[in-house]
């Protein structure tokens, strides 16, 4: 008997977890609302099992609809697997490759990647944004190939990392916020009186990390780098930027930085795991290491 639980169905649910609404789901799958939910209704009919809770204002998983969307994930990532090690034994050159990258760094940085592996295959490649442990974990479980992140302290074992650039982050603010009324030093104590602006780490399993926030200081958490920005512009809290970006930032009046405050140079690493490395993902390490340091906007 063939189960009506289709790759399909299970990129769906997953997407509707990831993005957290139907209507989200349906923008990234490039599908509409409508669609995703006769679908589902169908597999809930096919299999008489409630996949959502529909009771409350927004939709959530039922515990069994839980289940089947962890389950068809690890058969997501498998699949995924199996298609790309087939193409890489076939010819050399993945079908399909995912970059992910912290969503401080500006995503134009890997255009010119896009443009000239076009140039001399046609994989086909993701650019996927991850917040703090959410890129570790994407490297880690399999949902990316290649990772360009800020530095850890230690690096996982199974894992090959070279440093290929770097940025400095600043503390700004509306430049009507009233952090610019205080005096004195800028420490973790002082900035415990003014909410941070924090985009929510992208994990599903490991535990989250939080930067440049204390423990007992009220925050903001969004969803993405451009909420923050905004919520910093609409003087909803404190918060650090890509000094790039600040000082275009603070020279439109938007924001103004924090005085006695440093920048934090952080270094910027591309990372991959020590398996088995198809000639795709080979070009896009080598392009990287080569390239990143004289094109590299952060």
């Amino acid at each position: 008997m063939q189960s009506p639980i289709t790759l399909e169905a299970l990129h769906i649910l997953d997407a509707i977890d990831r993005r957290g609404s139907f209507a989200a789901a349906a923008n990234e799958l490039d599908r509409a609302p409508s669609s995703l939910s006769y679908q589902i209704q169908k597999l809930e009919q096919e299999l008489d099992i409630m996949i959502f809770d529909r009771s409350g204002h927004k939709a959530s998983f039922t515990e069994a609809g839980r289940l089947i969307l962890e389950r068809g994930r690890s058969i997501l990532v498998a699949t995924e697997k199996l298609v790309n090690d087939a193409s890489v034994l076939a010819n050399g050159w993945e079908l399909d490759i995912t970059l992910a990258y912290d969503g401080i760094i500006p995503v134009p940085n890997f255009f010119n990647l896009v443009a000239d592996l076009s140039n001399v295959s046609s994989t086909r490649i993701k650019l996927q944004e991850e917040i703090l442990a959410g890129c570790w974990e994407a490297l880690n479980t399999g949902r990316a190939d290649l990772l360009v992140c800020p530095k850890l302290d230690t690096l996982p074992q199974d894992v090959k990392a070279e440093v290929i650039g770097s940025m400095e982050m600043i503390w700004v603010a509306a430049s009507n916020h009233y952090v610019h009324k205080r005096s004195g030093a800028f420490d973790d104590k002082a900035r415990e009186k003014y909410r941070i602006i924090a985009i929510a780490d992208t994990a599903r399993e490991q535990p989250a990390i939080s930067v440049n926030i204390t423990q007992r200081q009220p925050r903001l958490t969004v969803t993405n780098f451009a909420a923050k920005v905004d919520a910093l512009k609409s003087g909803l809290g404190i918060g650090t930027l890509p000094k790039q970006l600040a000082q275009q930032l603070i020279e439109s009046g938007e924001l103004t930085a924090i005085t006695k405050t440093e920048p934090q140079p952080i270094d910027i690493i591309l990372a991959w795991k020590r398996n088995k490395i198809g000639e795709a993902k080979s070009w896009c390490i080598q392009y990287l290491m080569k390239n990143w340091k004289s094109s590299a906007k952060i």
